[in-house]
């Protein structure tokens, strides 16, 4: 079952997100910044169990990312995580937001989902305002990816 997350997942979150990044796959993030963006953040229930996560971050008029996208490793290749990304996709439509980013170290994934790669400079500058306070800036290694919504009449271009 996907929905969006509430308080009593933050925890499962963390732990979900931070056992990827002890393993250099994914950034870390901290509890106080999971709660302040809890509204970000949908999840992905099964058999009771929190097994997945991302979150769609919006950046400005016409710019998201989706962030920490997590799939329990015993879970993967189920297609939780497309789910997950076809739903921060929704959203993003809902919004009327044009684009999307994703930094991953992860990029085929994300290309099967429609993204396309992109050189860093071509990302609008704000979105490095959360990239300064990383300690792995400014080389973490991380792919960007492109998703345009705003190509077949607001549809995007696979979902």
């Amino acid at each position: 079952m996907l929905r969006k997350a509430t308080i009593d997942d933050i925890e499962k979150i963390y732990k979900l997100i931070n056992d990827f990044a002890a393993k250099n796959v994914m950034l870390p993030r901290s509890l106080s910044e999971l709660y302040e963006n809890i509204r970000d953040f949908f999840v992905y229930i099964k058999d009771d169990t929190l097994v997945g996560c991302a979150a769609l971050h919006i950046f400005w008029k016409d710019l998201a990312e989706i962030k920490s996208v997590a799939v329990l490793e015993s879970c993967q290749h189920e297609g939780i995580g497309k789910k997950l990304v076809m739903v921060c996709k929704r959203e993003a439509r809902k919004l009327r937001i044009a684009k999307m980013f994703v930094l991953t170290y992860v990029p085929e994934f994300f290309e099967k989902c429609g993204f396309r790669r992109v050189e860093k400079e071509t990302l609008p500058h704000k979105i490095w305002s959360e990239c300064v306070k990383c300690h792995k800036f400014p080389d973490c290694g991380e792919i960007p990816l492109i998703y345009e919504l705003n190509k077949n009449n607001g549809r995007g271009t696979a979902s």
